[in-house]
């Protein structure tokens, strides 16, 4: 059972017209439709998302990631513990369930913690160190679907675990999503950068925030007055614009952290300028997650608004949190649907796939029927083979043949059939002539120049 309430939009009679029954996924007219807050992802979609996976591999490979896949299920208390009970993520966004067993378990919310988890529970600690993984999969969050928000979404992240905290490696993760955007084109691209402290200097920064911001109190936010008490950090993440306007006199962070923290957040910046990754410093920036130290980055298309692409920072506390050793950490992570659709909305463009297609047109039953292992016979060998068997005039053949492009279509009919031949046509120039099936696959490859 899923331990989330209605949305207040689908109240309105307007609402549930356009979205349904929330409770059986159904619209009006009795057809089911996906469920609020997710989508599909179409074949006409997959050439954004497999060239995003692709560079992500890429980049993967090329700085030494190894790639981690941990289960979609997780215990609910691993968050709680990681992101914090007072996060709008645990608080209220996060899928729960009660299995047979009655284990409590949670579809998760991001990716680090689970990896984490992975990392004690595996020994990974037993390996050389640092330890570089990364992931591609789907989280889940109950959250208002906007603009570049889904509650089901797609996230790679990269993660150095272990080791020592040392400032290169907060860089050599902000360097990986730098480069991601550059390989996918993404232009008009700022990156903040900020210093959240540590168990040792931030306490005593809370305090000032609290101190703060209750003078302010009537001003803030419900959620806001809620997590004066416990979170005040999360005060600074709030975009509603009354705390925003509050946030501007709020004492600043940087002049709060201790000089562990300012040495190692200044060695963060002097790599970064060694790298020309160009930045901005953010005073009040924080994540929303509790499990963040010293370091926290965002990236923002200023073309495009659909909140923070990548995004992440350091988390020396995080491992020692769900009983593992001391261990420092930093990592991040972006969404993959607001990479596409910012690259779809920048009007950026990648080349199709380039396929060496040939057609192939049937002309009656048998040879129907005997196509199916000549089509075998070509694909095997590297080829690949358009079709249309579900069609039974040559006419209609030739439309789909002539859709996707191709120059090259291989003819096969009753005659061929009885002679073990084919007959190859060039489209384009119109020409053709017959061959025997066992060259074939020869001379199809001669004139598409496969090797």
């Amino acid at each position: 059972m899923i331990n989330k309430k209605s949305d207040s939009s689908v109240k309105s009679k307007k609402a549930s017209a356009k979205t349904g029954d929330s409770k059986t996924g159904k619209k009006k007219g009795g057809l089911f439709q996906v469920p609020r807050g997710m989508h599909d992802i179409l074949p006409i979609d997959w050439l954004w998302w497999d060239r995003v996976e692709k560079v992500i591999d890429d980049l993967a490979e090329r700085y030494n990631f190894g790639r981690i896949e941990t289960p979609i299920l997780e215990n609910s208390g691993l968050f709680q513990t990681t992101i914090g009970k007072e996060t709008d993520i645990v608080r209220k966004e996060m899928y729960t369930l009660k299995t047979k067993g009655s284990d409590l378990l949670a579809l998760r919310p991001e990716g680090t913690a689970p990896i984490a988890r992975a990392y004690i529970e595996n020994r990974l600690s037993s390996l050389s160190q640092p330890q570089k993984l990364f992931y591609y999969g789907p989280m889940f969050r109950h959250e208002r679907p906007q603009r570049g928000r889904f509650r089901q979404f797609y996230q790679a992240g990269f993660e150095i675990i272990g080791g020592n905290s040392d400032s290169v490696y907060d860089a050599q993760v902000i360097l990986i999503f730098d480069r991601l955007l550059r390989a996918l084109k993404i232009k008009e691209v700022e990156l903040s950068i900020n210093s959240v402290g540590c168990r040792i200097c931030r306490p005593n920064y809370k305090r000032q925030l609290q101190i703060y911001y209750k003078r302010h109190e009537k001003d803030l936010c419900a959620d806001c007055s809620r997590r004066l008490k416990d979170n005040p950090l999360r005060i600074l993440d709030c975009k509603k614009e009354s705390c925003q306007s509050l946030k501007e006199k709020a004492p600043s962070l940087l002049d709060k952290i201790c000089a562990g923290c300012t040495r190692h957040f200044k060695a963060v910046l002097e790599c970064l300028d060694e790298l020309e990754v160009p930045y901005r410093l953010d005073n009040y920036l924080v994540r929303g997650l509790d499990y963040y130290s010293k370091t926290v980055f965002e990236f923002f298309s200023e073309g495009v608004d659909v909140g923070a692409l990548p995004a992440g920072g350091r988390y020396d506390y995080l491992i020692e949190a769900i009983g593992g050793r001391p261990t420092p950490a930093v990592g991040g992570a972006v969404g993959i649907e607001r990479l596409v659709e910012v690259m779809r909305e920048s009007g950026i463009r990648f080349p199709g796939r380039l396929k060496k297609e040939i057609f192939f047109i049937h002309v009656g039953e048998l040879a129907k029927k005997k196509s199916l292992k000549v089509i075998e016979e070509l694909r095997s060998a590297g080829i690949a083979v358009a079709e249309a068997l579900g069609k039974e005039s040559v006419k209609s053949q030739l439309r789909v043949a002539d859709k996707k492009n191709v120059t090259l279509a291989l003819i096969f009919g009753q005659r061929e059939v009885y002679e073990k031949s084919i007959i190859i046509r060039d489209l384009k120039l119109g020409l053709q002539e017959s061959v025997t099936l066992d060259k074939m696959t020869s001379e199809v490859k001669k004139r598409l120049k496969i090797k």
